[in-house]
């Protein structure tokens, strides 16, 4: 049931006092290495004490092997991209469709927070134009707004909002646009549980004429501290679509018990939307799953790699997935032996995966992206702790064979608790992640050339 949803938030209506945030070091002890983490791991009121004592060695264990930092990544200077101006910010998120590349994040204002967003052109990011600013918006690290090219001058976009009086009951917002963000359309929800219930980790695809959404949506989670049973109170998949006159339909539960705060992603196949999310059992396995739309509905989950990743708690990593035709790839984050990221890749729309390619091992926190190269190569990206505190984006280059190339730092001082975007545009790499200087957070945008790879 509840075990690890909650996760450090930021309370919807305080504006920019709520936005005062001290980054930790890297340091060997517990409560440090949990905010080195960012994630407040919250267990379940059912759980058993020796669960909490397991969890807590197995989060020391990934902390002291990630302050290790053995390896040399190449010391290459990315292009910084100016965007968001100087004052504070958060959540950013990369999505690419049809041509165009979007970055949106999130501003605190006086009273609430702004929905923002800039479109790539000519190598540097367009003036900011705003989605939306809300008093109860729900603004989180981890579970990022979206704006979404759809193609034709269209835009989708999503934020949470917050219900009062409980801080991890939320709703989902999507609104569209049709004159490339200049005026946006009534915003509506894409559930209609009504339950004082988590409802995030949206992600949006264009398909056909429409807007598909996939969430993660806890309607079911209400009662969960009066019972055992994680498949009668945990958090579902859930999918819908949207028309041009915002009726929804199609919606469907993708899986029934999924894990609670790991963000989801969906890519476009020749057969049709892949979506990739991390499963949950009543084992607390929490291993990766896609699951396709064919003909008409989203067929069942099924695991991509049996890594066994017992974790009594939600982990707040999520994997990342790309298609081109046939071909589909996803990257994620896993710690049944010790943290890693792995690669696995699929020529037959998601129906099949390969045996995974060990990214990184042993030096990575996680918080992966993904990226198409030529050749069927792949861009991957992750997190890791820094050598003087906070912490480092990198990448590298996965060949078709298997091969690694060099580790590249993107980033020497991002935040510990950002999710660092990754896409391709033309020949560069495209990054953006959270930076947290003095007390402050602020969106980061860099530029590096895929040679460097």
């Amino acid at each position: 049931g509840f075990a690890g949803r909650s996760i450090t938030t930021l309370p919807p209506s305080h504006g920019l006092q709520a936005w005062k945030y001290t980054a930790m070091p890297c340091r060997i002890n517990l409560h440090l290495t949990l905010e080195l983490h960012d994630i407040w791991l919250q267990i379940s009121h059912n759980a058993a004490m020796h669960k909490y004592t397991s969890l807590i060695t197995l989060i020391a264990s990934a902390a002291l092997t990630a302050c290790s930092n053995s390896s040399g990544p190449s010391t290459i200077t990315p292009q910084t991209l100016d965007v968001a101006g100087s004052g504070q910010s958060m959540s950013p998120r990369l999505s690419a469709g049809n041509g165009d590349l979007v970055l949106s994040w999130l501003v605190p204002e006086e009273h609430g927070t702004t929905l923002r967003f800039s479109q790539y052109m000519q190598g540097q990011w367009s003036p900011a134009r705003t989605v939306v600013e809300n008093v109860n918006m729900f603004a989180n690290w981890a579970d990022l707004p979206s704006v979404v090219p759809l193609g034709d001058n269209r835009l989708a976009a999503h934020w949470l909002i917050q219900r009062p009086h409980n801080v991890y009951s939320y709703d989902i917002a999507v609104a569209q646009s049709n004159d490339g963000g200049q005026s946006w359309s009534t915003e509506f929800a894409p559930h209609n549980d009504g339950t004082p219930t988590e409802h995030g980790f949206v992600s949006m695809f264009p398909h056909e004429s429409e807007v598909g959404l996939i969430w993660l949506d806890g309607r079911k989670t209400a009662g969960e501290h009066d019972q055992d049973d994680p498949a009668a109170t945990g958090m579902t998949l859930r999918a819908a679509f949207s028309d041009d006159d915002l009726t929804l339909h199609g919606e469907q539960i993708i899986d029934d018990l999924v894990c609670d705060c790991c963000q989801t992603d969906v890519a476009l196949a020749m057969s049709g939307p892949v979506a990739v999310y991390r499963n949950r059992t009543t084992a607390e396995v929490r291993d990766i799953s896609v699951a396709r739309y064919v003909e008409g509905g989203w067929q069942p989950g099924r695991t991509i790699a049996a890594d066994e990743w017992t974790f009594a708690a939600c982990p707040v990593n999520g994997p990342s997935i790309v298609a081109d035709g046939k071909f589909v790839a996803v990257a994620w984050f896993t710690a049944a032996n010790g943290p890693v990221v792995r690669v696995s890749t699929s020529t037959d729309n998601g129906e099949t995966f390969s045996a995974p390619t060990n990214v990184i091992d042993g030096d990575t926190l996680g918080r992966v992206g993904l990226t198409l190269l030529d050749g069927g190569d792949l861009g991957v990206s992750w997190l890791r702790t820094g050598d003087s505190g906070g912490a480092q984006v990198l990448v590298r280059r996965v060949g078709q064979d298997g091969s690694l190339g060099p580790i590249v730092t993107v980033a020497a001082k991002a935040a510990g608790f950002s999710v660092p975007q990754i896409e391709r545009a033309n020949d560069n790499l495209i990054f953006a992640w959270t930076e947290a200087r003095g007390g402050k957070r602020r969106v980061v945008s860099a530029s590096l050339s895929i040679d460097a790879l």
